[in-house]
């Protein structure tokens, strides 16, 4: 088959931050209590900012930081779910298939908000929350992200777009 007939396209995407204490604690657009959230320079949502990567991704878009840079004011707090929706529409939104999330942290726990975070994902991607799947790994005490010192996120999503530069 030539490529100009292939729509489905992968994209991959991977986010990190520490976490601070007395910062909220976002992941997934669902505000989770805890005593210390992901440092940033908007709300530090590292599964939303690792899904934008990963729709950037797809389209062959760039990257997270080329498109939103790390310091312009008018992303100072603000939730991530806002970046989600520009880069759904700098990319025309393709109709996304599934999204696939691995959260890597210590601490906190997900399972208790796992199914809110895939209502979240669903709702801003524009698909049935049966087509989104949050997994969670603890590191088990290796790398800073294991030893609850951090938190990160690797997000795979499958879209069948248009075409896009």
């Amino acid at each position: 088959m030539p490529a100009a007939d292939v729509s489905l396209r992968i994209g991959h995407g991977f986010d990190a931050h520490p976490l601070v204490p007395g910062r909220r604690c976002v992941l997934a657009g669902i505000e989770i209590a805890s005593d210390e959230g992901p440092e940033g320079h908007s709300d530090g949502d590292v599964v939303l900012h690792a899904l934008a990567d990963a729709l950037l991704g797809a389209a062959a878009a760039g990257d997270l930081g080329s498109v939103f840079g790390t310091t312009r004011p008018e992303w100072k707090d603000a939730p991530s779910s806002r970046l989600v929706a520009e880069v759904r529409e700098r990319t025309g939104h393709p109709r996304v298939v599934n999204v696939d999330v691995t959260v890597i942290a210590a601490r906190p726990k997900i399972g208790p908000h796992r199914d809110a975070m895939r209502e979240k994902i669903a709702g801003l991607c524009g698909i049935d929350a049966s087509r989104v799947s949050v997994k969670a790994s603890s590191g088990n005490g290796l790398t800073d992200f294991g030893r609850g010192e951090g938190i990160a996120a690797m997000v795979v999503v499958l879209v069948d777009e248009p075409e896009v530069g």
